[in-house]
């Protein structure tokens, strides 16, 4: 999509102002999605002025100059408010944008706001930060509307909508809601593929070390990565090409510079090798996203791929591995929010001691809390050999495991992406988060603890008219195979257009270039 708006933008049919006035005007009209924590009105349509002199002048900076994007509340923007969500940060004004960030504007990208998230990006369904949850925009779709039958008339949308899934699910809802063209999320466990997945939208997790996390504020240092939300896997291609490489602010990006490449147009698949790990299987997948799951292999094998089952012995023992880790990193991480340097400041003046100990009460929820006692947990004197270095260890098992299959001559792996579609708000927070995001990231965490690309690709709509992705999980910095990949499923399985009302209110011929999906 961003091809053909960009075209557009090129051709004079849609200046950059006015695209960016649709956008916002769109986001006041969708402000009960709850997507966006700060939009930066003001910023945005002076970007977006200066982009249009430049398309005047027949100067523009890329495919990305005056393209909308939002950027996930836990990336630094120089001016514009960083809370994470929580109260800790509520007020924080970064002095300086992360290098996605400051990437994205250099292309001439127009930074609408900051989207929604669980707070500091612990949870898997974006209702646990401070500015209350996200809600998805599949919740007020036709596709949606019509097979959800109320049990009784009192019970209208207000209690029927359903989840984004998180952590990047202000994000996710953005971009499915035609607010903005892209959006930056970040993935440590799952956070951009889950939400997209619920969203209906694509979401990639780069191979951890291609794209810098310098300014993103951090989880788990050894998984966060930068996430990208689009609508089209040759978006997400050209989002990544604009991102990709060394950063000397960020020693663990890799040193070879990164060329940006467009997504061929794949006939044949045959020369391909597809893998399905036996151990996704997992209990609690839905018969709905297992019939989906087989029927996408089948896709391959009949478009005369390789299809062919593979194990990943240690993918059971991951998400405990996973927890012991993250928190372990959480804790470390949360150790600088003590009140003294920036954000929230308890008014507690007794000793030092006792002021660091009411800031982090009153700054944090009891999810980021609960984390940070885990991890000090595991990370005590007499814990420590038992549940972090062990973890470690089992840590490399499972990445170990990825290479084997990789070098047994499998290219991808295909694996669902969550059990099940988008739960009901309603019943989602009857469970705790712990429990929530322990079920959530089992087919996602296993990515981000062999650092391997992976990426979600909207595949249907289930019974009750949401959508179901899968994910696609390539090799190390193999990102243009992967998303190859991707595309020509994506071509192939041809995912239905959300249908909003508020969409069709403000569709003047602008969003008739989205009708693709890609502003590619």
């Amino acid at each position: 999509m961003c091809f053909q708006v960009s075209a557009a933008l090129r051709d004079g049919h849609v200046t950059p102002t006015e695209l960016c006035q649709r956008c916002l005007s769109l986001i006041k009209s969708t402000k009960f999605l709850n997507a966006y924590i700060t939009v930066a009105e003001e910023s945005a349509l002076k970007q977006a002025e200066e982009s249009e002199e430049r398309y005047r002048r027949g100067q523009p900076l890329g495919v990305l100059d005056g393209i909308p994007i939002a950027v996930k509340d836990n990336f630094n923007t120089a001016g514009i408010e960083t809370t994470c969500a929580s109260n800790m940060l509520k007020g924080y004004i970064s002095p300086y944008n992360a290098t996605v960030v400051q990437k994205l504007l250099d292309q001439g990208a127009v930074l609408l706001g900051k989207t929604n998230l669980d707070e500091f990006a612990m949870g898997s369904g974006s209702t646990d930060g401070v500015f209350g949850p996200v809600r998805n925009p599949w919740s007020y779709s036709r596709q949606y509307k019509e097979k959800s039958v109320p049990k009784s008339h009192s019970e209208d949308e207000e209690s029927n909508w359903v989840i984004t899934g998180g952590s990047s699910g202000g994000s996710a809802a953005a971009v499915s809601s035609f607010t903005c063209f892209a959006a930056l999320g970040s993935d440590t466990g799952g956070s951009t593929r889950n939400p997209a997945a619920h969203c209906g939208v694509v979401g990639l997790k780069p191979t951890y070390g291609l794209i810098s996390r310098h300014g993103l504020i951090p989880l788990v240092n050894s998984m966060d990565v930068p996430g990208i939300l689009t609508r089209c896997v040759d978006d997400a291609a050209v989002v990544l090409g604009s991102l990709a490489g060394h950063d000397p602010k960020d020693s663990t990006t890799i040193q070879d510079n990164f060329k940006p490449f467009e997504l061929p147009n794949l006939t044949d698949v045959s020369k391909l090798s597809i893998g399905i790990p036996k151990e996704y299987h997992a209990p609690g997948l839905s018969s709905e996203i297992l019939a989906l799951w087989s029927k996408a292999a089948d896709l391959f094998k009949n478009a005369g791929a390789k299809v062919i089952e593979v194990s990943l012995p240690h993918t059971r023992y991951s998400i405990v591995c996973y927890h012991v880790l993250c928190t372990a990193e959480v804790a470390s991480n949360m150790a600088r929010f003590d009140g003294l340097e920036y954000g929230h400041r308890s008014d507690m003046n007794k000793s030092t001691e006792s002021m660091y100990a009411a800031t982090r009460r009153e700054g944090f929820n009891d999810v980021v809390r609960g984390r940070i006692l885990s991890g000090n947990y595991f990370l005590l004197k007499q814990n420590y050999e038992n549940y972090f270095v062990k973890a470690q260890k089992v840590r490399r098992l499972i990445a170990n495991d990825f290479v084997k299959v990789f070098g047994s001559g499998v290219d991808i792996l295909l694996t669902p992406t969550t059990l099940s579609d988008a739960a009901p708000y309603t019943e989602f927070i009857k469970e705790d988060n712990r429990t929530r995001s322990a079920q959530d990231d089992i087919l996602t965490q296993a990515a981000n603890m062999a650092g391997l690309p992976a990426i979600n690709v909207p595949t249907a709509l289930s019974e009750r008219g949401l959508p179901v992705g899968l994910q696609f999980i390539g090799r190390s910095f193999q990102e243009k195979q992967l998303l190859t990949v991707a595309k020509w499923f994506e071509k192939q399985v041809k995912f239905p257009m959300i249908q909003l009302e508020e969409v069709k209110r403000h569709d003047h011929g602008v969003f008739q270039h989205q009708k693709s999906a890609s502003f590619s």
